[in-house]
């Protein structure tokens, strides 16, 4: 059994924003910054020349799409049932290495897009380019200067 004091008050949270019943609080946990370096992919950089390229993925998705239209059809023309099953756990193994080639070739596209694009159709600037444009406020505060004085 434990001893408490009973003239010890709870302990309260310092920030009464920080409470998670205050209706005006933040849900949204902070995000943590991307890194800025190359995308790692297996602790090096990623590379487009080292994996599988699209001519790849295409003759998959071909060779996957033959298996699933003749695997019901080896049921229907009475094909031998071993030969109906193999179609089948090669339609499942296909549709993982697929998977697995389609994910890779999007991380290509991620790592090809991380710089700052501005959008084709966009007129106006972006927020990224206001922010580039403003001085910076460090910059205000080591002259001793204040913004608007």
């Amino acid at each position: 059994m434990t001893d408490i004091d009973p003239g010890a008050t709870p302990d309260l949270p310092a920030d009464p924003a920080s409470d998670p019943a205050d209706p005006a609080a933040d849900p949204t946990p902070p995000r943590r910054p991307r890194p800025t370096g190359p995308i790692q992919y297996k602790g090096d950089e990623l590379d487009a020349q080292r994996g599988p390229g699209l001519g790849c993925f295409r003759f998959q998705l071909v060779v996957l799409v033959v298996f699933i239209v003749l695997t019901p059809l080896s049921v229907v023309w009475n094909w031998p049932p071993m030969v109906s099953a193999a179609l089948l756990f090669a339609v499942i193994g296909l549709l993982l290495v697929t998977g697995q080639t389609i994910i890779f070739l999007l991380r290509l596209v991620a790592a090809d897009r991380r710089g700052r694009r501005r959008p084709l159709g966009s007129a106006t600037p972006t927020v990224g380019e206001l922010e580039d444009a403003e001085p910076s406020h460090d910059a205000d505060d080591a002259d001793g200067s204040a913004p608007g004085h």
